[in-house]
C-alpha cells in the first residue's frame, strides 16, 4: 500500500515542476491575435460542438435545417473551435471553467444571415436559406435577434446578420429582439440537447414497434399447402404455393438436400408442439420469460451453403429449428461474386441458416438455428424483423462467424433473441437506423460490432463473458443510441466512435476497460461502470461530451484521459457520482438524485484524487497545503490541466441506485 509521506512527497515535488514551467512562459499567449491577423477557416475545419443534428427533416421531410454558426479563435486552445447555434458559444463563454479549458476568445466569427437571398422558417422554427449560403463576419461587428420563433431541438437559436435593416426585416417576420454583441454575451439560453437524443430513443422504440406489429402479420396468411399432405418435401411446397400464402411443415426432422430459395411473399411455418430450445426468453410470445420454444420442426441441411434463402419481400419463416448449415463463411477467391466491398465480401457472404437477400419487410420469428458459419444474414434486407431467435455457434469463438449479419439493411430490427458464441453476435454494416434490443449475447468474440452504421438503438441487451468487447462502435458514425445495456466479464466493455451519439442507463463491471469516450458531441449519462480496472477512458481528444449524473464505484481507476485539454464532467451543477470522493454535502441542486452535491470538486485523473477509494490517508493529504497551492495553480493558468478531468459538483450519493443493485458494490453510510 502507498504511503502517506510517499504520496506527500509527489505531490510536493509535482507544485515546484508545475511552478517552473509556468515561469518560463509554457503557455504565452500572442497578444497580436484577433480579428485583423486571423481569417475564419471552413466549418467543417473546426473542433465541432452541440449535439443537435444540422440537417434534421422538418415535418413534411422537405427542408433542412440552416443552424447558424459560430467558430472562435482561443489563446490556448490550438485548433479553432465551431459551435452550431451562436447561443452555444454564449452559454459556453459564461461558465467559469470556459477559459481554464481554452484560454480567452482571441476572434469570433458568425455566419451572416444577411448574404442569403432569403431567409425562412419551418413550422418547428427551424431556419433554412433558399440558396444555402453564409458568409463569416466578425462577431464583434454584427447585430442579433433574439427571443424570434428561431429555434434549433434544442431550443431557442440566434440570427446573426451584418447588416441592422436585414435584422429589422426578420424581425418584422418572425419576432424578436435585436442585439449587439456586448448585450448578446450578457443573455441566458435554455439548451436541452440531452431531452433532444432522449425523445429520439424513445421514437426510435415506437417506430420499432409499430414495425414489428405490421410485419408479424405475415403469421396471419391463410393455409395452402402442408408438407406431407400436398406436396410431398417442403421445397416441392414453397413452388406451389401461391403468394400471400402459407406453407405448413409438420413436426419432425425434414431433410434439405439443397438449399430452398423463397422468391414469393409466402410464410413458412413449422407445426411442432414440443421443445426445439430456449429462446432469449421469448416463447413465441414475445415476453421475453425464457420459456422454451414451441418449435420442434426441424430442416436439416447437407452441411454445405445455406438451408433457407428468402429472395422475395415480405416473406417469413417461423417456429422452426434448421441445422446442417454449411461451414463456407467467405467465398473463394476464384468464386465469381459481385461485390465491391472487401468487408462485405469477408462478412456478409457467408452460410447461413436462414438467408434474407434482398428481401424487404421479411420477417424471422422463433426460430433456432446450431451453426459453424452463421445464424441469420440480412443482405439488402431493409425494415425485415427477426425476433425471438436463438443462434448457436462453436464454443470457441474463432470456430463459427456470425451470430447476425445486417449488410445494407437499414432500419431493421433485431430483438429478443439469444446469441451464443461465434466471432460477433451481430455485426451491422451500412445498415443505418437499425434497432437491436432486448437480447441476450453470450460468449462471442465481440457482442454488438457496428460498422459505417448510423443512428441506430442499441438498448436494453445483455451481453455476457464476451472474448473482447461487448459493445464496438466503429469507423464515425453518428447519432447512435446505446441505451440501458448490461456488459460483464469482458475486456473492453463499451468502446464509442464517431459524433453526436447518446451513452444511457448502461451498466458495465468487470472489465479491463468499461466505456470509452471516443464519440465526440454526445451525452453519456445515467450509466455505472463497477469493479472494473479502469472504468471510463476519456480518448477523445476534443472536451465536446456531456458527462453526467454517472457512478464510478470500485474500480481500480475510476477514469483515465488521453491527449486533450481539460475535460469537466459537470452541467448545471450536475455532475458524477465518485466512490471515494470526499467533502461535505453543498446545496441541494435537486437535479440528479434526491441527494445533494459535495463542496469539493473531484478529479479522477488527479494523482491525489484518483487514490481516494483505494489509500489509505489519502483523503488526509487532500488538505495538506502543498496539494491546495497546486490546485490553485493548476486552476490559475489556461491550459496546466491537459489531459485531465474534473468534476465541479460531485454527487454525494450515487445517481442510479437500482443499477447498482445488480453490482456487488456495497455502498459507504454516508449522511447527505
Amino acid at each position: 500500500m502507498v504511503s502517506f509521506r510517499r504520496l506527500l512527497s509527489i505531490s510536493v515535488l509535482f507544485v515546484v515542476v508545475i511552478a517552473l514551467a509556468g515561469v518560463v512562459g509554457l503557455f504565452a499567449v500572442d497578444a497580436g491575435s484577433g480579428p485583423d491577423t486571423t481569417d475564419p477557416v471552413p466549418f467543417h475545419d473546426t473542433v465541432t460542438t452541440g449535439v443537435v443534428l444540422e440537417n434534421v427533416d422538418d415535418a413534411d421531410g422537405s427542408d433542412e435545417i440552416d443552424v447558424p454558426k459560430a467558430q472562435v479563435f482561443y489563446s490556448q486552445y490550438e485548433y479553432v473551435v465551431g459551435y452550431r447555434g451562436v447561443e452555444r458559444f454564449v452559454d459556453a463563454y459564461d461558465t467559469p471553467d470556459h477559459e481554464e479549458r481554452f484560454g480567452y476568445p482571441l476572434a469570433v466569427y458568425v455566419t451572416d444571415y444577411g448574404a442569403s437571398d432569403d431567409v425562412q422558417l419551418t413550422a418547428e422554427g427551424y431556419p433554412t436559406l433558399t440558396d444555402g449560403s453564409t458568409d463569416w463576419i466578425d462577431a464583434e461587428s454584427a447585430v442579433f435577434v433574439v427571443n424570434s420563433e428561431a429555434r434549433t431541438p434544442a431550443g431557442e437559436t440566434v440570427v446573426p446578420f451584418s447588416d441592422r435593416a436585414d435584422a429589422d426585416t426578420f424581425v418584422d417576420n418572425h419576432g424578436g429582439t435585436v442585439v449587439g454583441w456586448e448585450n448578446l454575451l450578457e443573455y441566458e439560453f435554455e439548451i436541452d440537447d440531452a431531452d433532444v437524443v432522449r425523445d429520439r430513443a424513445v421514437q426510435r422504440h415506437a417506430h420499432a414497434d409499430e414495425l414489428v406489429a405490421e410485419t408479424t402479420t405475415l403469421r396471419d396468411r391463410s393455409v395452402a399447402v402442408v408438407v406431407g399432405e400436398d406436396a410431398a418435401t417442403l421445397e416441392e411446397a414453397v413452388e406451389i404455393a401461391p403468394a400471400e400464402s402459407t406453407v405448413i411443415v409438420p413436426e419432425g426432422v425434414h431433410e434439405v438436400p439443397d438449399e430452398i430459395e423463397v422468391d414469393r411473399p409466402i410464410t413458412i411455418v413449422g407445426q411442432g408442439t414440443g421443445d426445439s430450445g430456449t429462446d432469449s426468453g421469448s416463447d413465441g410470445d414475445g415476453n421475453g420469460d425464457g420459456n422454451e420454444t414451441s418449435a420442434v420442426t426441424t430442416l436439416r441441411g447437407n452441411g454445405d451453403g445455406s438451408v433457407l434463402v428468402l429472395t422475395s419481400d415480405r416473406a417469413a419463416v417461423a417456429d422452426l429449428r434448421i441445422d446442417g448449415v454449411g461451414n463456407t463463411t467467405e467465398p473463394d477467391e476464384d468464386e465469381d461474386r459481385d461485390v465491391d466491398d472487401a468487408l462485405e465480401m469477408a462478412y456478409g457472404q457467408s452460410d447461413a441458416g436462414v438467408e434474407l437477400d434482398e428481401a424487404p419487410n421479411a420477417l424471422v420469428e422463433n426460430v433456432t438455428i446450431e451453426t459453424p458459419a452463421t445464424g441469420v444474414l440480412l443482405r439488402d434486407a431493409p425494415e425485415s424483423v427477426v425476433r425471438n431467435v436463438s443462434v448457436h455457434g462453436s464454443d470457441h469463438w474463432s470456430d463459427s462467424y456470425m451470430a447476425v449479419t445486417t449488410i445494407r439493411s437499414p432500419n431493421a430490427i433485431v430483438e429478443d433473441s439469444t446469441l451464443t458464441g461465434g466471432r460477433d453476435g451481430i455485426y451491422l454494416h451500412r445498415s443505418d437506423g437499425i434497432v437491436f434490443r432486448n437480447n441476450e449475447l453470450e460468449n462471442n468474440r465481440i457482442g454488438v460490432h457496428l460498422m459505417y452504421t448510423s443512428n441506430t438503438l442499441i438498448a436494453d441487451n445483455r451481453i455476457e463473458d464476451p472474448i473482447s468487447t461487448g459493445i464496438d462502435v466503429m469507423t464515425s458514425p453518428e447519432h447512435n443510441a446505446v441505451v440501458g445495456n448490461e456488459v460483464r466479464n469482458a475486456s473492453q466493455g463499451i468502446l464509442m466512435a464517431g459524433s453526436r451519439s447518446y451513452v444511457a442507463d448502461n451498466l458495465v463491471t468487470n472489465t479491463q476497460v468499461g466505456l470509452t469516450t471516443g464519440a465526440g458531441n454526445s451525452i453519456y449519462e445515467g450509466n455505472v461502470l463497477a469493479d472494473n480496472v479502469q472504468g471510463v477512458q476519456a480518448n477523445h481528444m476534443l472536451p465536446t461530451n456531456e458527462v453526467t449524473g454517472n457512478d464510478f464505484v470500485g474500480n481500480d481507476e475510476h477514469a483515465n484521459a488521453r491527449l486533450g485539454t481539460l475535460r469537466v464532467w459537470s452541467e448545471d451543477g450536475k455532475g458524477n457520482f465518485w466512490h471515494g470522493a470526499i467533502g461535505v454535502p453543498g446545496s441541494d441542486t435537486g437535479t440528479v438524485t434526491d441527494g445533494a452535491t459535495l463542496e469539493r470538486s473531484y478529479a479522477p485523473t488527479d494523482p491525489v484524487d484518483k487514490r481516494l477509494h483505494r489509500v489509505d490517508g489519502t483523503p488526509t493529504l487532500t488538505r495538506a497545503p502543498a496539494i491546495d497551492a497546486r490546485s490553485m495553480f493548476e486552476g490559475a493558468v489556461s491550459g496546466m490541466r491537459s489531459e485531465s478531468i474534473v468534476d465541479r459538483a460531485p454527487l454525494c450519493e450515487p445517481a442510479n441506485p437500482d443499477l447498482l443493485e445488480r453490482t456487488e458494490w456495497e455502498p459507504p453510510e454516508r449522511t447527505c
